[in-house]
């Protein structure tokens, strides 16, 4: 009898233990979830022009000049600045060749266009440590003002004809930057 008790015993605090050995702590949703937007749209294609992945903040009743302000150079996002990959090499603006790859994307927002920045300085925090001299290219888009505010910072493709547009939108502000495969 004694040995059936110490043996259950043992038994629970063996259990007891493993539970809590193995119990995982996880976090709350993000404040700015992760996305990612991509070309062709379809998440069915497997094969990618370009892929973008960004964190998307919310306004919450804030300016969007509050958040990426004009004339600064911006992470295009929330928490790490977004990555964008052109899986062959792109023409971007109508001009910029890109070479296929990985790179950080920044903007720096203006009232009347957005300058789009393509950088080779990967895996990085916000734009604290954006260094210009590993620009690969910049180019201009036009800011168009939607009556229907955006309230989550959104990046979304479509098909332009022989392009490839790139929108982002937040607030009222929507931008578009074209792109093309480079032949």
């Amino acid at each position: 009898m004694k040995k059936s008790i110490f043996s259950v015993l043992v038994l629970a605090i063996i259990t007891l233990v493993s539970t809590n050995a193995t119990a995982q702590e996880f976090r709350d949703l993000d404040k700015s979830p992760m996305d990612q937007a991509a070309f062709p749209t379809s998440y069915k294609e497997a094969n990618k022009l370009v892929k973008v992945t960004y964190s998307r903040p919310q306004l919450k009743e804030r300016p969007v000049t509050k958040l990426a302000p004009n004339g600064e150079v911006w992470r295009t996002g929330a928490n790490e600045a977004a990555e964008i990959t052109f899986y062959q090499d792109m023409v971007l603006g109508g001009d910029t060749k890109v070479e296929k790859g990985t790179y950080t994307l920044y903007t720096i927002p203006g009232e009347k266009s957005w300058t789009i920045i393509i950088n080779k300085d990967l895996n990085v925090w916000g734009s604290y440590s954006y260094n210009q001299e590993m620009d690969v290219a910049r180019t201009k888009s036009d800011v168009m003002l939607v009556k229907e505010p955006i309230e989550a910072f959104s990046i979304a493709f479509e098909e332009d004809g022989s392009n490839i547009a790139m929108y982002m939108g937040w607030g009222n502000v929507v931008t578009k930057t074209t792109m093309t495969a480079a032949k």
